[in-house]
């Protein structure tokens, strides 16, 4: 438990400069656009920019302070949760434009992880049972077209299929479970297939052990071996990968909830992005490298917890 602690307390200091860093460069953001955000904060309330005008909205901003003092103030506010006001609507904070979209993004989120769980532990297990068969090089196929298909032609496809030809699902809006179905299957494609060779390429790694063979000479069935032994002892690899998966999934619903107007996150940043709403896009480059750097950490102490000799070499 001593070498555990120290190993996470290890981590745990590695990670505030990165942490930094990330804060760093989302300040930075602000600093090399080309337009000034004063004027645009006028701009896009429709105010005619004046030299007046443009001054005194710098100074309401802060904009007239040095560099390193305006970055100390604004990671001051950060930490306290206040990432400033929206450029399109003064009457709400940054902070509670991102909490009223995430749930959506992450409700969306955790339904493609599960559907990524339930299609593609099944396969990948199937699959290196059964090497070479039929059933293996189909699923091979299908596992290379998932990962080189885009996740927008893919969105289309299944609109055109399920929504427009079929008439099954709704293609569009947040509005019971059914309309999770499209968009979370289709932010799950690339990861399914991402899932199924590693996993499936880990077990056949693993049966060449020398326990998978001792375990074959105790007499025990092929099940036991295969569950027990083999796909236990592959799941390390699996689970750095699905730990950073999350994170991936939350940045990656950006297109996903713009095809299907789903009212998450990503579709608020697409439109901060339209609409220069700098505030935002700045909250959400924030947001994003803390989810990395924080599952990054969480999935490196599962593993040390799991595998001791990590916390030597860590």
């Amino acid at each position: 438990m001593r070498g555990m602690r120290r190993y996470i307390i290890r981590r745990v200091l590695a990670s505030v400069p990165m942490l930094v860093g990330v804060t760093f460069l989302a300040f930075v953001l602000i600093s090399i656009i080309p337009a000034d955000p004063a004027e645009v904060a006028l701009r896009v309330n429709e105010i005619i920019p004046t030299p007046e005008l443009i001054e005194v909205q710098r100074k309401a901003l802060g904009l007239d302070r040095p560099f390193l003092e305006r970055y100390a103030v604004w990671l001051y506010k950060a930490v306290q949760l206040d990432l400033g006001f929206s450029y399109t609507n003064h009457h709400r904070a940054v902070a509670e434009e991102i909490a009223r979209c995430l749930p959506a993004t992450l409700t969306l989120a955790a339904a493609s992880l599960l559907f990524t769980l339930i299609i593609s532990l099944p396969l990948a297990v199937l699959s290196a049972v059964w090497r070479g068969s039929i059933f293996d090089t189909v699923v091979r196929a299908v596992v290379f077209f998932g990962t080189a298909m885009p996740n927008y032609w893919a969105a289309f496809i299944l609109i055109w299929v399920f929504g427009i030809h079929f008439d099954l699902l709704p293609t569009g809006g947040k509005a019971g479970w059914q309309s999770y179905l499209l968009p979370a299957f289709t932010l799950s494609l690339t990861y399914i297939s991402t899932y199924v060779r590693l996993v499936r390429s880990t077990m056949l790694q693993t049966m060449q052990e020398a326990f998978v063979l001792y375990a074959r000479a105790r007499g025990l069935s092929r099940r036991r071996i295969i569950l027990r032994h083999v796909f236990k002892n592959s799941l390390q690899s699996s689970i750095t990968a699905l730990g950073m998966s999350i994170p991936q999934l939350i940045a990656g619903t950006v297109v996903v909830e713009s095809i299907f107007a789903w009212p998450g996150i990503g579709r608020l940043c697409i439109s901060a992005i339209f609409n220069r709403d700098y505030p935002i896009i700045q909250a959400y480059v924030l947001m994003m490298g803390v989810l990395f750097i924080m599952f990054n950490l969480i999935v490196d102490i599962i593993n040390a917890w799991i595998d001791p000799r990590q916390r030597a070499e860590g």
